[in-house]
């Protein structure tokens, strides 16, 4: 049955279906949207490939990667990081990145070198944030980031910026259940105090920001919002009260939402996501280099976010 729900909710294309937005002025832009990649030394290698493809479409703004920038089971050594993060600035346009589980969470693994989760999530903000405010790319772009907030200085990679009038937000939640799930092969054992303030601190950014995004939205009217976090809110104690948050600011806002994730590497689109009209789960291809989706957000239609499945020449 699982496998069916799943199977019903894969479609070749689509918008987001949900409450008019108005039609008023305004220009689209269109931008490429990956995550889950790349998984492994051969996808590494079609990485090129992939970025060749998204940077030949004159019309692509921008990146979105929706997390996990490598896989469980490979190491999460600077190096690694440090190759990813100049893979990632061979994009034209700006590169907009959410952190993912595998690059920081799942670091305890003894595959992926036994590290202590929060000193490689520190890493990572070093490496693939490494001016807060101002994203990677051939041609970075200004962003908000959630670290001129006081009350959070340390979430850079939350950020938020408007294009075709519609707000964009990255949230930073990820799978193994949000890091909630123990850190058991750390050397020495888990560490439940430091992974709850952990866990804790962050969920406390995430409701945050996305308020602010639904504020910057409501005081610009805003025909739409685009929310990004790695893995889906699902109602679970990791992400239940993010989840219960976009809910009731998305229902709250009427216009349509488009939330935005990875980790499960499928492609899937569901309309109405958690029982709200104009809210769209967006799920995109993930533990692929030859697949990318290319969307759209036209201020000018109802639904405001459309896109199209690519697929890169020759993969």
């Amino acid at each position: 049955m699982a496998a069916l729900i799943a199977s019903s909710l894969v479609v070749p294309s689509g918008s987001a279906h949900a409450a008019p937005s108005g039609t008023e002025g305004g220009s689209a832009v269109t931008f490429a949207l990956i995550g889950d990649t790349p998984y492994g030394d051969e996808q590494q290698a079609a990485l090129p490939s992939l970025i060749g493809a998204v940077n030949a479409d004159r019309d692509v703004r921008f990146v979105l990667h929706a997390g996990d920038v490598k896989s469980g089971s490979t190491t999460c050594d600077d190096a690694r990081f440090a190759t990813l993060a100049t893979l990632f600035g061979t994009f034209d346009e700006p590169f907009v990145l959410t952190p993912g589980d595998n690059e920081w969470t799942d670091c305890h693994r003894t595959a992926a070198g036994g590290y202590l989760p929060t000193e490689r999530l520190e890493a990572v903000r070093r490496v693939f944030y490494p001016v807060a405010g101002r994203t990677l790319g051939g041609h970075p772009m200004g962003v908000r980031t959630q670290a001129r907030d006081p009350r959070h200085r340390d979430y850079r990679e939350n950020v938020l910026f408007t294009r075709a009038r519609v707000v964009f937000a990255t949230v930073h939640a990820v799978g193994s259940e949000n890091d909630l799930a123990p850190w058991s092969q750390l050397p020495g054992g888990d560490r439940p105090q430091e992974r709850l303030a952990e866990f804790e601190a962050r969920k406390a950014a995430a409701l945050d920001w996305i308020d602010d995004a639904f504020a910057v939205a409501g005081r610009t009217n805003a025909p739409g919002v685009l929310l990004m976090m790695q893995a889906e809110p699902t109602d679970t104690p990791g992400f239940a009260d993010i989840r219960a948050r976009i809910v009731e600011r998305a229902r709250a806002y009427g216009k349509p939402v488009l939330l935005v994730h990875g980790d499960e590497h499928v492609y899937e689109v569901e309309p109405g996501y958690a029982g709200v009209p104009n809210l769209t789960r967006l799920e995109t291809y993930g533990d692929t280099a030859a697949h990318w989706l290319r969307v759209t957000a036209d201020p000018r239609t109802s639904a405001v976010f459309s896109w199209q499945p690519q697929t890169v020449t020759g993969s």
